[in-house]
């Protein structure tokens, strides 16, 4: 059924309401809470432009920033005055996330001051708070113990907050890392060698055979340019992200805070939060806070979103198997 909402698959993605690329082929699933601590339920699916594939193994921070004023309006959360506190139990990686949005007079506000490198404009700032990260897929920061390790030749960190991310330096892979996502997406040979790398990364990890799904996520890494912590190109997988992804930066802060790790060795000296990473389009600003043990407590971010629009997406018979040949087009509504 999401192939057919999203037009999948085509690389136009011209039969249905997809952008045609795997930034904009995503969907947000959201139900009343399951979890007991937890105010409502998402479940992300990452739909695949150019194959017949739903992933649901991920989780995605930019989606997630428009769950809790979908959650207000849509009547499965009340809100309060000024501000209204979300608790959102992420089916996909079993975590919960506390998003901050703005209500005044109980109605969520999109207008405001706050801007994202990579989008336009400004809006009224959502904070996102991620509060048990760690291990969102293979269940230890860590999954084979070791900070870094060697794959097909390359130093490489295998990490998991978040998002389970494999972590390399751009000077090992003979690049600058401040490489546009247009040049990376045209070296053929690099993504086949990412791609190897992230199969046995996925082995490596507990995550099985990964051919086809899009986790671990790759993170090529270099010194900053702008005063960041650490330059970042995300690949999600077989492309470079035009920005990033909130997990996987979530992910590369924590690790720019690991001894040994590849970010930390690549990193700018300075406090041990914020961490602020340098992207194509500019740089996100990750707080940390952390447990006594010295452990990452939560690591929290500002997005926005705003409503677009709402309506019904008519899918034809052929998407549902329990349709007849008489049921020609079916509507989806909220």
């Amino acid at each position: 059924m999401l192939l057919a909402v999203m037009g999948s698959p085509h690389a136009l993605q011209v039969d249905g309401v997809g952008g045609g690329h795997a930034q904009t082929s995503k969907v947000a699933i959201v139900s009343r809470a399951t979890h007991p601590l937890a105010d409502v339920d998402y479940l992300f699916a990452q739909v695949s432009v150019d194959r017949a594939k739903v992933d649901v193994s991920p989780n995605c921070g930019n989606m997630l920033a428009g769950v809790a004023p979908f959650a207000i309006e849509a009547g499965l959360v009340a809100a309060s005055d000024r501000e209204t506190s979300v608790r959102i139990y992420n089916r996909n990686t079993r975590s919960l996330i506390d998003a901050v949005v703005q209500t005044p007079g109980g109605k969520v506000a999109y207008d405001g001051d706050a801007s994202i490198d990579g989008v336009p404009g400004t809006a009224a700032p959502i904070k996102l708070s991620f509060l048990d990260a760690m291990g969102s897929k293979t269940g230890k920061l860590l999954p084979t113990g070791r900070p870094r390790e060697i794959i097909q030749g390359l130093a490489v960190t295998l990490i998991d907050y978040a998002m389970p991310m494999i972590l390399v330096a751009a000077a090992d892979l003979d690049l600058r890392g401040n490489e546009t996502p247009a040049e990376l997406d045209s070296k053929v040979e690099l993504l086949a060698r990412l791609e190897a790398v992230r199969q046995e990364a996925g082995r490596r990890m507990a995550l099985g055979d990964v051919s086809g799904l899009v986790v671990p996520k790759v993170g090529m890494l270099s010194a900053p340019l702008r005063g960041g912590t650490v330059t970042s190109r995300y690949f999600v997988p077989d492309r470079c992200h035009r920005s990033h992804a909130v997990t996987g930066a979530l992910c590369i802060a924590v690790a720019s805070r690991l001894p040994g790790s590849v970010a930390h060795i690549l990193a700018q000296d300075g406090p041990a939060s914020p961490v602020t990473i340098e992207h194509p389009s500019g740089r996100i600003q990750i707080d940390l806070s952390f447990a006594p043990d010295g452990s990452v407590a939560s690591a929290s971010v500002i997005r926005t979103a705003r409503r677009i629009f709402e309506g019904c997406v008519i899918v034809p018979s052929h998407a549902f198997s329990h349709t007849t040949e008489n049921d020609k087009l079916r509507e989806l509504c909220p």
